[in-house]
C-alpha cells in the first residue's frame, strides 16, 4: 500500500510523540530507582518489564498508523522524539540550575 506524503507526515508525528513517550517513561523509571534502591536484579527485571510493555505499545502504535508494517519514517520518528525529549530535558537541567543560582544570590544579598 503506497502512503502519501501528508499521511507519512501525520505517522511521523505520531511516531515522534511515541517516541518521547518512550523516553518519559524511562525516565520516570530511573527517578523511581533514585528515590527507592533497587537491587541489580530488581533493576534487571524492572527493564525486562519496561521492554515488554515498550515493545506492545510501540506494536500498538505501529499497527494503528502504519496497519501493522514497518516504515522507515516510523522508526526515524521514534529516534528524533526521544532525542528530543533528551535535549529538552537537557535544556530543562541547565535552565533550573540556572534559577536557582539567581535564587540563591538574591537570598544571599537580602
Amino acid at each position: 500500500m503506497m502512503l502519501g506524503i501528508g499521511k507519512e507526515a501525520v505517522i511521523f508525528v505520531y511516531a515522534g510523540l511515541s517516541g518521547i513517550v518512550t523516553f518519559s517513561c524511562y525516565q520516570i523509571l530511573l527517578l523511581l530507582r533514585k528515590l527507592v534502591p533497587h537491587s541489580a536484579a530488581a533493576v534487571s527485571t524492572e527493564d525486562f518489564f519496561y521492554w515488554i510493555g515498550i515493545s506492545a505499545y510501540l506494536f500498538r502504535q505501529m499497527y494503528h498508523t502504519t496497519y501493522g508494517s514497518v516504515r522507515w519514517f516510523f522508526i526515524l520518528g521514534l529516534v528524533v522524539g526521544n532525542f528530543l525529549a533528551f535535549f529538552c530535558k537537557i535544556l530543562l537541567k541547565k535552565t533550573s540550575a540556572k534559577w536557582k543560582n539567581k535564587l540563591e544570590k538574591r537570598k544571599k544579598s537580602e
